[in-house]
């Protein structure tokens, strides 16, 4: 996949949508993808960060293993619950 297919698709915790992949962070070093840059939603930010407004957030790559995470054409499905994501 490109990395524009991956900008503005749903990102879900447990099928329940917690908002969009915005940006993509890479090692320059390694030349490896690292981060996620997540625009939560309102509520998902306020439930998993206690943010009172919708934020971004960065997750780690370690959140997409195999097994964990599928990509779909409705976007990323995190086999977490909203609970969990602050380990990511």
């Amino acid at each position: 996949m490109k990395s524009k297919e991956f900008i503005d698709k749903d990102v879900f915790a447990l099928d329940e949508k917690i908002g969009e992949v915005k940006e993509i962070e890479i090692d320059p070093e390694d030349w490896k993808v690292t981060h996620l840059e997540i625009q939560l939603t309102k509520e998902a930010a306020n439930e998993i960060l206690g943010a009172k407004i919708a934020i971004r957030n960065m997750l780690a790559i370690s959140a997409l293993e195999k097994g964990v995470a599928r990509w779909t054409e409705q976007g990323l499905h995190l086999k977490v619950s909203k609970d969990q994501l602050h380990m990511y």
